[in-house]
């Protein structure tokens, strides 16, 4: 996997379930965070910013439906994928949870396997260098299973840190990257490092892209950050 596990947040209060779901997701390869009601839910979307959410709909203080309004409701967590769970399998159940902000659907009771399964559809939206995809931008073709970068027919060389860098822009070409959040996705949450960093390893991976006279893909947005393209 490229960078820092993909995260994924399981919101369910039943704590039989949401330790299956924990170790199923663990085993899978993502870092797993855990809420038992929806304002800790709520808090804890607030601080880490999840790639995907397992969401269940009867939940104590706030209801998952209405965790769904509300991330909608912020540009910040709007994109974030939303996997609804629930005991309530009326279509018309489905279509309102559906219409509410939720990605997915799943009735209880389900199939952990498919429900993994799932979670890796939605992780290949968001993340998709985490889960082996090949990605494309203009002339430039990045093989996350293989680590390998090409730009037209030549290899690029790249370090560890300027692949994930390069992925973690390729996932969302046109994206204006801040310093903090690139550290975030390509350091990880829980490691200091110095946001200059950030500028030396662009500074690298701009290089190497240029190699042989070829135009630089990147963009630097003076007070906001970099993006690719």
């Amino acid at each position: 996997m490229s960078g820092p596990q993909p995260q994924v947040l399981v919101v369910e209060d039943e704590p039989a379930q949401r330790e299956v779901l924990a170790y199923n997701l663990e085993a899978e390869g993502f870092a797993v965070r855990k809420a038992e009601d929806g304002e800790e839910a709520l808090l804890l979307i607030e601080e880490e910013n999840p790639d995907v959410i397992v969401l269940d709909w009867m939940l104590p203080n706030v209801s998952g439906i209405e965790i769904c309004r509300r991330m909608k409701q912020r540009p910040e967590t709007r994109s974030i994928p939303i996997i609804m769970l629930s005991a309530r399998s009326e279509e018309v159940d489905k279509v309102r949870g559906l219409e509410t902000g939720a990605d997915d659907y799943v009735v209880k009771p389900y199939s952990v396997v498919e429900l993994m399964a799932r979670v890796r559809t939605q992780m290949r939206r968001v993340r998709p260098a985490t889960v082996g995809q090949i990605l494309e931008f203009e002339d430039i073709t990045l093989d996350a299973e293989t680590h390998r970068v090409s730009r037209g027919s030549e290899q690029i060389k790249l370090g560890p840190t300027e692949f994930r860098l390069l992925a973690t822009l390729m996932e969302k070409p046109g994206r204006v990257w801040s310093r903090d959040l690139l550290l975030d996705r390509v350091w990880g949450k829980d490691i200091y490092v110095d946001t200059r960093t950030v500028d030396v390893h662009v500074g690298r991976l701009r290089k190497a892209l240029m190699q042989n006279g070829r135009s630089d893909p990147l963009r630097t947005v003076r007070g906001a950050g970099y993006a690719l393209g």
